[in-house]
């Protein structure tokens, strides 16, 4: 798999390139957010590994560049501990995942591995909920024939929602299915992709078919629980 590693601090990104090189990964490296955004537009990656504090445009910006043109390209974004804030600006600009600085190079491969696991899936699957139809082979959703851009995470998320629709889904559960967490980290990461994706697919005049089953998690439905 391709990876673009954007990073500017050149330890890190050697660190990266080598940790990821020696997992298997084809690497590319750029020091820049707007001379990411280009490449990532033009060239072919399976992921991308990005700096949020970057010269020329900053990560969360640049993940914001790339969403507005419907580039679905998962985004790991790395930040310093005290960066909360844009850590959660990166999440809402579209990223899929974050990872804090200092990171082992483990959490690196596993998250990646995580962002791409079902890149090759060719099993023909054609999930719906109401007139909401998401195709997984080809990675499109559409609500009533009008198309649904979804990043990679949104995607997952959605996919594991209407795979168990009609029943309630736990914060749990989805942690384990989208981000392969087996525990909690005690962050509203969860919270954030709903609000996200609820935003996209329960627009303005269509029903609601994303419900919030207070205290328990979330449930895809055509009916009100």
């Amino acid at each position: 798999m391709r990876i673009l590693i954007v990073e500017d601090e050149p330890r890190t990104a050697a660190g990266l390139k080598a940790g990821l090189e020696a997992a298997g990964y084809t690497l590319d490296v750029s020091i820049r957010g707007d001379e990411a955004v280009e490449r990532i537009s033009t060239q072919s990656y399976d992921a991308v590994v990005m700096d949020i504090m970057l010269p020329g445009c900053d990560g969360v910006t640049a993940v914001r560049r790339l969403r507005s043109r419907s580039n679905s390209t998962p985004i790991l974004l790395l930040s310093a501990l005290g960066e909360v804030d844009q850590r959660i600006d990166g999440l809402n600009a579209g990223a899929d995942d974050y990872l804090a600085k200092p990171f082992a190079m483990g959490e690196v491969v596993a998250r990646l591995q995580a962002l791409t696991r079902r890149a090759g899936d060719t099993k023909a699957i054609l999930l719906r909920v109401a007139d909401l139809a998401l195709d997984v082979p080809h990675r499109s959703a559409n609500r009533a024939g009008r198309l649904i851009d979804l990043s990679a995470r949104e995607f997952r998320l959605l996919e594991v929602l209407m795979q168990q629709a009609g029943q309630v889904c736990p914060r749990s559960l989805l942690l384990r299915e989208v981000w392969d967490y087996n525990f909690d980290p005690g962050t509203n990461l969860v919270d954030v992709y709903i609000r996200k994706l609820r935003e996209k697919i329960d627009s303005e005049g269509s029903a609601a078919l994303l419900h919030t089953i207070r205290g328990v998690g979330y449930m895809m439905s055509e009916s009100v629980p």
